[in-house]
């Protein structure tokens, strides 16, 4: 890994990223605000609504985080491997490793199907901030405001819902100035048809990921069923034979899940000072844990080996993000930013009291530093699901615009495909890391703290987790399915270890669930007056903080310049096979056998991968990567080192978006998977 400090020094802040500010290639649009302007001015091409709707359309997102997209008519869908994983593990068992080993169905019968995978397609969007405004009182508490507001929310995603039928999620943009309802069609039956062997998809390993050069075929295809068979889709994504030229404009559609550029000076010393270094300590600590129980064996080192990714992948995202921050002459151009919006406010009778939401998130940071580290949740996929469970059925004795937000009549469905999931739960793993779990609550309350001595019922950690793992059910769906079904008064009669931790854990659960809902509506409400600030003195215009919904980016493909040399902005499988001679010895980088095998049928020229100045962040993995006439020319799959200050600000000066090459990956898989039949369905 390169030092993150080869961050770019000079950076222009975006604080609200309004049309005057926005520069290069920044935004990552609203789909209902398409920046055809923009566009027209900066590279001559008008999209049209047929165009934008198309693309929409023919892009998903996937519940478990990421993005991807419809690539033919019979539901195939095109995603990255890494977002794919999570379905792979839990397609995954000792003797069929699909992570290591890849997969290909010769045929619609070995097609497998996803144990609790979900994808979006957004169908529509309405504005409803009106609404939702009208319904919380000026003068309530931030407490009575935050119970309005979710109350008010409840009510139009479950009208949507009843009169539609689609997934309806309210979306809070703009920091709370403004709420879209996004209407999706949900596709539940979602099947595994191909994907590469790790070696081919993470070639290079965690030496390589967040750099550039890259020679990766991170990518795999699903398919979509309705009714038991395969969705027939009138939107999807032709595919372009054609490889990229420097220069080629290019955009992404996909679901960027977090930024934070609307953020103060505040918001980000707090991140720098406190919660990024926090999140560090805690993923190095998990990474040794999921180290630690790999070794124990092969069978180990399987069940650990996808959370132990993820880990790995946040680790290094975040340090690099750290770094952007901790450089002084990040804060320095957003303080310059800061101080000239105030400046104005304060000749500005009209807007001049907006200034008085700086003051408030600053002291906003002062509580939410108070409340890191503290939570209930041990990070346990059997003590989550005893959670959810002991949740829903209290939840479920309420009014649905009282419910918690997750488990209202909207979001039921969506909570029960991910409850009633059929993936297997590890208790081995489960214990090792409800043990370290326990052992930081201990930590980070002290010994003689009521809440540790009531989850520890007089017990070490260790045995403590080996009691409440060997006495649950939690791991058996059926066993979940009756206490769903049963309800409230079943769920408060079980002895089930899990269930009964819930239990006594549930009253601190929504206390400082309640707690966290309280500072987060402040935090609404003083950036929602912060976007009327900017909107007062600097105009109208450009796009909201990333929110895991649907956004459009562009951007060329383009190189640039690190460490005094040139980086050209495409790769092909010429660099590849090279890339692994460079590397003889290290694991990291073998090529798959399938790659040695196939060298001489593959057309080493092809583009295998490509970097463009888009503006993606995470949650855009997966993204499909679309040309002038909205063909299939890319598949984002990361960002190079220099990207990772994205969640705060974003700079074209070196900073890439990361794909792999459409024409890669048709070459790959007729070259080296002998995948033809699925590759002749591919665009059509």
């Amino acid at each position: 890994m390169k030092s993150p400090l080869v961050f770019v020094l000079m950076f222009q802040f975006a604080f609200l990223c309004s049309s005057s500010q926005v520069k290069a290639d920044e935004g990552m649009y609203l789909f209902n605000d398409f920046p055809v302007q923009v566009l027209k001015e900066r590279y001559g091409f008008e999209p049209t609504e047929a165009w934008a709707n198309h693309l929409r359309l023919s892009s998903v997102r996937f519940n478990s985080g990421g993005s991807g997209s419809f690539i033919s008519s019979n539901g195939l869908v095109l995603t990255n491997h890494h977002v794919a994983s999570d379905t792979l593990h839990k397609l995954s068992s000792p003797e069929r490793n699909l992570i290591d080993e890849g997969y290909l169905a010769k045929s619609w019968d070995q097609e497998l199907k996803a144990p609790d995978l979900e994808l979006n397609q957004l169908v529509s969007i309405e504005n409803v901030s009106a609404r939702v405004d009208a319904a919380v009182d000026d003068s309530a508490s931030v407490e009575d405001a935050a119970k309005q507001r979710r109350a008010i929310i409840a009510t139009i995603e479950k009208e949507s819902l009843d009169a539609t039928g689609l997934r309806s999620d309210v979306v809070t943009l703009f920091g709370g100035a403004k709420y879209h309802l996004y209407r999706y069609k949900k596709f539940t039956d979602v099947r595994l048809v191909w994907a590469p062997e790790t070696k081919a998809a993470f070639f290079g390993g965690d030496a390589d990921n967040f750099e550039y050069p890259r020679y990766n075929l991170d990518a795999t295809i699903m398919r979509v069923y309705e009714d038991g068979k395969p969705a027939q889709l009138d939107n999807f994504l032709r595919w372009s034979d054609q490889p990229l030229t420097s220069g080629e404009l290019v955009f992404v559609s996909g679901n960027p899940g977090r930024t934070q550029r609307i953020f103060t000076v505040a918001a980000l010393e707090y991140l720098r000072d406190n919660r990024i270094p926090y999140l560090l300590d805690y993923l190095r600590r998990k990474e040794i844990l999921m180290q630690q129980f790999s070794l124990e064996g092969k069978e180990a080192s399987r069940r650990a080996r996808d959370e132990l990714f993820g880990i790995q992948n946040s680790r290094k995202a975040y340090t690099g993000m750290l770094a952007g921050l901790q450089n002084p002459l990040t804060f320095q151009s957003k303080q310059s930013r800061e101080d000239a919006l105030l400046a104005a406010l304060a000749t500005d009778g009209k807007n001049s009291k907006l200034a008085e939401a700086w003051p408030e998130i600053a002291a906003i940071q002062a509580e939410k530093k108070q409340m890191l580290g503290k939570s209930v949740s041990f990070r346990s996929s059997l003590f989550g699901y005893a959670l959810q469970i002991v949740l829903l059925g209290a939840e479920d004795q309420k009014p649905n615009e009282e419910r918690l937000r997750g488990y209202t009549d909207a979001a039921r469905d969506s909570l029960l495909q991910s409850l009633l999931s059929t993936a297997p739960v590890y208790g081995d793993l489960e214990q090792v890391k409800l043990a370290d779990e326990l052992s930081r609550l201990i930590e980070r309350r002290g010994a003689d703290d009521p809440l540790v001595v009531k989850v520890l019922a007089g017990k070490g950690p260790r045995e403590r987790a080996a009691e409440l793992v060997n006495g649950t059910g939690m791991g058996d769906v059926e066993e979940r399915k009756q206490l769903v079904d049963g309800g409230n008064k079943v769920i408060a009669a079980s002895t089930d270890s899990m269930v009964e931790l819930a239990r006594a854990v549930e009253g601190d659960y929504r206390r400082l669930r309640s707690e966290n809902e309280r500072i987060a509506e402040s935090e609404r409400q003083a950036y929602a007056r912060v976007s009327e600030a900017v909107t007062a003195i600097d105009g109208t215009g450009g796009y909201p903080d990333a929110t895991f919904t649907l956004r459009l980016a562009f951007g060329e493909v383009k190189g640039y310049q690190e460490d005094g040399r040139n980086v050209a902005p495409t790769t092909d499988f010429a660099g590849a096979y090279q890339h692994a001679l460079d590397h003889a010895g290290q694991q990291d980088f073998d090529l798959p056998e399938s790659w040695l095998k196939a060298e001489s049928n593959v057309d080493l020229k092809t583009q295998l991968n490509f970097v463009c100045t888009a503006d993606i962040i995470g949650g855009n993995s997966g993204s499909p990567v679309v040309n002038r006439n909205g063909e299939l020319v890319g598949l984002i799959f990361d960002g190079n080192i220099q990207s990772l200050t994205s969640d705060y600000l974003y700079s074209d000066e070196q900073g890439r978006a990361v794909s792999v090459a459409g024409v890669g990956i048709i070459e790959a898989l007729r070259a080296i998977y002998n995948a033809n039949e699925l590759a002749d369905q591919i665009g059509k």
